[in-house]
């Protein structure tokens, strides 16, 4: 096991510089600049602008510069806020976005491996349309449709729920960016694991265990639920991307103070610090939830981790 992790983690290293490159590139050829405005500075202060910021230097110098960086765990500035760097904005709201994102991911897998347990023991049956109904309504409405919704219904309407901020952490403040971000993904779980187990409960090892007058509730647990998770377990990585990624519109959305409300402001104002120290954190996230993912995976089969 430990051998297979070691051969994941080195294979992440040229993913990783592969799209900091790209990163990198695409952002400093993109049309505009950090300093342009409606008003435009003098020359001389754009001069030493570009001097403090190394941007008076060739590309290909400015992106070794950078590396160099990264590599030491340096992040760079924020062109648009100075009296922070861009390491100090997203440790500032890291603790908000992983609160949401994780609260969100760990609610979407209760939620989807149970509703796809129950569609696959209730097959074709009214508690299986029920639950393909709502979860066909969870992945069909994009977050940005649902969570004006939500916040008429419950924080307007029915005054339930307040309907954005933060509230010092209070669970009330969460639920509904919680619930938001989590729906669609907890469908997607469902189905994999409705399907998944439906194949799985089939098998001949089930039969037997029937056979050998092990109860249902038994039989899933013991013997149909760990083959049967497979398939959710490989989806978990991507899911936990789609999650980071998404909170970026929900924290906007329901006002929240985490990453994403950095990284839209720094977007606005062409803060490359800022956008490429984000893009750059969520490349890292998610490449290590992948790996994780292989861990389990590897751990769950072991024909993988012996290939």
């Amino acid at each position: 096991m430990i051998k297979y992790a070691f051969r994941r983690l080195l294979s992440t290293i040229p993913v990783l510089w592969i799209a900091i490159t790209l990163s990198f590139f695409v952002l400093r050829l993109a049309p505009g600049g950090p300093f342009d405005g409606e008003r435009p500075l003098p020359p001389v202060i754009m001069q030493n602008l570009a001097a403090h910021y190394n941007l008076d230097k060739p590309l290909i110098q400015q992106y070794l510069i950078y590396l160099g960086n990264v590599l030491v765990g340096d992040l760079g500035p924020s062109f648009a806020n100075q009296d922070f760097t861009v390491t100090q904005q997203i440790m500032g709201g890291l603790p908000y976005t992983f609160t949401i994102g994780g609260s969100a991911f760990i609610l979407a897998i209760l939620i989807g491996i149970t509703a796809g347990c129950l569609g696959a023991l209730y097959q074709n049956k009214a508690p299986d349309y029920l639950i393909g109904l709502i979860v066909l309504t969870g992945l069909v409405l994009p977050n940005f449709l649902v969570a004006p919704i939500l916040q008429l219904i419950f924080g307007i309407q029915l005054d339930w729920l307040p309907v954005g901020g933060w509230g010092n952490g209070s669970i009330k403040y969460l639920i509904l960016p919680v619930v938001v971000l989590a729906l669609p993904h907890a469908g997607r779980i469902s189905r994999i694991m409705r399907g998944s187990m439906i194949e799985v409960m089939n098998q001949n090892f089930i039969r037997t265990a029937k056979a050998k007058g092990i109860g249902p509730r038994l039989t899933v647990i013991r013997h149909a639920l760990k083959p049967a998770l497979m398939p959710v377990v490989s989806y978990l990585g991507p899911a936990a991307s789609y999650l980071l990624t998404g909170s970026l519109v929900v924290e906007s959305i329901f006002g929240l103070p985490g990453i994403g409300r950095y990284f839209i402001t720094a977007a606005l104002n062409r803060d490359y610090g800022m956008v490429l120290g984000t893009v750059i954190f969520y490349m890292v996230l998610i490449v290590f939830l992948n790996l994780l993912v292989d861990i389990a995976y590897a751990w769950l089969d072991p024909k993988v981790r012996n290939r």
